[in-house]
């Protein structure tokens, strides 16, 4: 029997680069080294339905906080 449990392997929604999802294990996962505030979450889950990898996440972080004139 095979313990080892498998990550899926999805494509991020904005650019299609696959990367391996750990929802199951979110604080391993490649999102969760991108902090984003409650604002920023809101602002990406209007844009996007599924996964986005870390890159991404970064990249609308950024153009949100343009957006809004944090930066």
């Amino acid at each position: 029997m095979n313990t080892h449990v498998k990550h899926e392997i999805i494509r991020c929604e904005r650019c299609q680069t696959p990367f391996e999802c750990k929802a199951n294990s979110f604080t391993k996962c490649q999102c969760s080294t991108v902090q984003l505030t409650i604002s920023e979450v809101q602002y990406v889950s209007e844009l996007y339905d599924g996964c986005l990898c870390a890159n991404c996440l970064l990249i609308i972080q950024q153009e949100y906080r343009e957006s809004m004139g944090l930066v």
